[in-house]
């Protein structure tokens, strides 16, 4: 069992995917905002965070997963910096723009579109945990 932080502003997608990764065994913790997904890690030190893209911003996700995964060695989330980043959007549905996981400009582990297949998610967590 793993504990997992969905940070995603749609409580039905936080649901779903909620439903989905405790039906695996794992429990889950929810924040509804990049700044409050960030507050959350030190108090539940996940083993894995599910971000979403878009929140308050349209880019807010990715101001996260830099925020967390900052070389700099004076960064306050350094010791979380290895936390798998499982990033989830409806950019692609919304732009023409493309993105995945590039380590300087994007640095998450996995990302998956929205609508969310289950089975896709629950494949990725166990894969990345696996790690």
């Amino acid at each position: 069992m793993a504990k997992i932080l969905i940070i995603d502003d749609d409580p039905d997608m936080v649901l779903a995917a909620q439903m989905t990764l405790e039906a695996a065994g794992h429990e889950i913790f929810a924040a509804a905002s990049g700044g409050e997904g960030l507050a959350r890690i030190p108090e539940v030190k996940p083993d894995l965070i599910v971000l979403d893209v878009m929140m308050d911003t349209t880019t807010e996700g990715f101001q996260v997963s830099l925020q967390l995964r900052s070389p700099d060695p004076a960064s306050e989330y350094k010791e979380y910096r290895e936390i798998p980043i499982i990033m989830l959007t409806a950019i692609h549905t919304t732009t023409p723009l493309r993105f995945g996981p590039d380590d300087d400009y994007l640095p998450v582990d996995v990302f998956l579109d929205k609508p969310l297949d289950p089975d896709v998610l629950s494949a990725k967590v166990e894969e990345l945990l696996a790690k």
